[in-house]
């Protein structure tokens, strides 16, 4: 009699339970499908309107590559496509929950207090994100470009949202936090310069100089591997300065970007062979010491 009584009981209670899950799949079950297919609808749709969106904003620079523009413009369809993922699927979650009855305003209002005390903590960390992603977006330099952050310089090894990496003439790396950079000087954007400076005598022959100088700039950019960096042959620009012992020329040119410094070593070891040939001199700084007479005392 009590197996008949227990099994009654489970029996009703299974089919109470059956009816209530029956129920909730008719109405909140239905609803929980309902909002998972549109929210990957909407993700779809979402990723591809960031893509159409960030190759119509992203306009392609004078010297930029078709590559580079295509790895900018990735770049950024990534970071908004993984905010809006986020977004979607934490939206999604609460709604899903609520329609297990179980209360997201507790959720949220925990959520804004963490998201507060997170704000306050982590506002230096907010600080950098934001401003890696403008430094993304406006395209301030990329990975392979040397830059100059006030006192640091190097060539940039990894960009992140929330810093830069970078590796100096002395293989030291730096990591430098976004939000901690004030000025950036990139040093290979597009192209580069050749600016050099030289000190020839002041008994040269000016008119002479300028057309060993064109001559060797020329020859520099028809001769392998150079001719392949150098998009301006390296020519005399004007008489800079007139220092101490030296006439001071500016010697200018424009090259491939970050192949400024090859090309200018080349250039420096060539037009100190030619002027050598020429008989042109590159004075040395000299101190004229002038010395007292000796007083003289008459002998009584």
């Amino acid at each position: 009699m009590k197996t008949d009584n227990l099994v009654n009981i489970t029996q009703k209670y299974t089919d109470l339970y059956a009816e209530k899950a029956i129920a909730w799949a008719m109405t909140s079950g239905i609803k929980v499908i309902i909002i998972s297919i549109a929210a990957c609808i909407i993700y779809k749709i979402l990723v591809g309107f960031i893509a159409k969106a960030v190759r119509i904003a992203v306009r392609p620079e004078k010297h930029q590559s078709k590559e580079s523009e295509i790895k900018r413009e990735n770049t950024l369809i990534s970071i908004f496509t993984t905010t809006a993922k986020i977004a979607i699927i934490t939206i999604s979650s609460l709604m899903i929950l609520s329609e297990f009855g179980i209360e997201i305003a507790p959720i949220i209002a925990a959520a804004g207090i963490v998201g507060l005390a997170f704000g306050f903590g982590g506002q230096y960390l907010i600080r950098d994100v934001i401003t890696g992603l403008f430094i993304i977006l406006e395209n301030q330099y990329r990975i392979g470009d040397v830059v100059r952050f006030d006192t640091l310089s190097g060539a940039v090894e990894d960009i992140s949202l929330r810093k830069t990496t970078l590796r100096d003439m002395d293989g030291t790396v730096h990591h430098i936090p976004h939000g901690e950079i004030k000025t950036v000087s990139n040093l290979s954007k597009d192209f580069s310069k050749v600016n050099l400076d030289m000190g020839v005598g002041y008994s040269t022959d000016l008119e002479h100089l300028i057309k060993v100088i064109n001559e060797v700039g020329d020859e520099l950019a028809q001769v392998s591997p150079f001719k392949e960096s150098i998009l301006k042959a390296p020519q005399f620009l004007r008489v800079n300065e007139f220092a101490d012992s030296a006439i001071v020329v500016k010697i200018v040119g424009e090259t491939l970007a970050s192949k400024q410094w090859e090309v200018t070593g080349e250039l420096r070891k060539r037009l100190k062979i030619a002027f050598d040939k020429e008989g042109i001199e590159i004075p040395f700084p000299q101190l004229v010491v002038h010395q007292a007479p000796k007083p003289t005392t008459d002998i009584i």
